[in-house]
């Protein structure tokens, strides 16, 4: 099964505690710079000590599902262009490793720090993509509680329909310029 889960500013416990209420194996972190000047205990080196103690595989996949990619030719007007990444081989072969272990029955969640899922490209780009693969990420809201890729996906679009008058999905950006 594969999770998301977004730190904001969570306490580390009450971080772990929703990780363990899934039995998560491997927290897969894919912020593209995975640091937080507000949040210091979800920098990577100290994310991976407390990972560690909670028997969690700490894995670094944000140079390949990261929201905020390297190459500068996933950028339109300053704003990330998900239709772009999830055509780049680097995207392709972060997400084929979620596939694998989706295959395996291997519970990992994917982090990024922003707690809403619908406002993540963890929904917008990786979870929709996974759909294809009919894998419905689920999006892990507290302890013992998720909320599925599709249910996120209609709160985003308040309920309308995901595929336009010419039956073309719609397409994402990321929210910011950067």
């Amino acid at each position: 099964m594969i999770y998301s889960i977004g730190h904001g500013s969570k306490k580390i416990e009450d971080f772990l505690k929703e990780l363990n209420s899934f039995q998560i194996s491997y927290l897969i972190d894919i912020r593209s710079s995975p640091y937080s000047k507000f949040n210091p205990q979800f920098n990577r080196e100290m994310l991976k000590h407390e990972l560690e103690q909670a028997n969690i595989t700490y894995v670094y996949l944000g140079d390949t599902l990261g929201g905020l990619p390297n190459d500068r030719s996933c950028y339109v007007d300053g704003k990330v262009d998900y239709d772009i990444i999830k055509e780049k081989t680097f995207f392709k072969e972060g997400l084929e490793r979620l596939i694998v272990a989706n295959k395996k029955d291997i519970n990992v969640a994917v982090m990024c720090s922003e707690t809403k899922p619908e406002e993540c490209h963890r929904s917008k780009l990786i979870g929709q993509e996974l759909l294809k693969h009919n894998i419905s990420i689920q999006h892990i809201v507290s302890p013992y509680k998720t909320k599925g890729q599709i249910t996120v996906m209609n709160e985003l679009n308040k309920g309308t329909n995901l595929i336009d008058l010419f039956n073309e999905e719609k397409s994402f950006t990321s929210r910011k310029k950067y």
